[in-house]
């Protein structure tokens, strides 16, 4: 029997950790009440809708995209497509209707990407804002949140405060900076292919050819 199912993601951007990707399958009226895009609702609600989702939903997986994997040869904008793909793989049956919040600027060209590494026969569907008007896509987007700031948890409890783990937070920058300055290398959980990353290393060097 078909359905519909949902795909998004959480932490394509940060220079720590790990990306997340999300599949809900179910109907949208199935979903709980209250179901938004992540970023319109506070870490609290997030949590309590999180099993609600699970328990409506025919079937649910998460993916995890970790930073090894990252920084390797893919480009990033191939990982999300292959990450959206593989979180479809897991629920999605035949003739399944799957809509994606579009990871790209061109959302049809990122619905293409998508369906082209499917086996299954789905009717693929993306654009931009559908975490915000899909209950599917939002309650997809919920469980990837939630993964990922259960991931960030755990970084916190290995490396101390290291922020968010956005480039823009200086939480993040402080922690890089003084993780680099006292081990002349980056943190296992950075993402070394990043900018941030780059200039955190091209500062410390800088300081150490000063020095001589």
């Amino acid at each position: 029997m078909s359905a519909r199912v949902g795909v998004d993601e959480a932490g394509k951007g940060p220079v720590l950790g790990s990306m997340f990707a999300a599949a809900v399958r179910g109907t949208p009226d199935g979903m709980p009440a209250g179901v938004d895009d992540s970023k319109a609702l506070d870490h609290q609600r997030r949590l309590e809708l999180a099993p609600a989702i699970r328990e409506r939903a025919s079937r649910v997986a998460v993916v995890e995209v970790p930073v090894a994997k990252i920084d390797g040869d893919t480009d990033m904008n191939t990982l999300t497509v292959d990450a959206h793909a593989d979180a479809v793989a897991s629920v999605a049956s035949a003739d399944d209707r799957v809509v994606h919040d579009a990871a790209d600027t061109n959302a049809v060209r990122f619905e293409r990407r998508v369906a082209d590494r499917l086996a299954t026969d789905c009717e693929v569907r993306a654009h931009h804002g559908a975490d915000a008007d899909d209950p599917l896509v939002a309650a997809a987007s919920i469980l990837a949140k939630v993964r990922r700031e259960a991931h960030v948890e755990r970084l916190h409890e290995e490396y101390g405060d290291c922020g968010s783990g956005y480039p823009s937070d200086p939480t993040t920058r402080a922690f890089l900076e003084s993780y680099v300055e006292t081990n002349e290398e980056l943190p296992a959980c950075a993402r070394a292919s990043w900018q941030t990353s780059r200039d955190v290393l091209a500062a410390i060097e800088q300081v150490d050819l000063g020095q001589f």
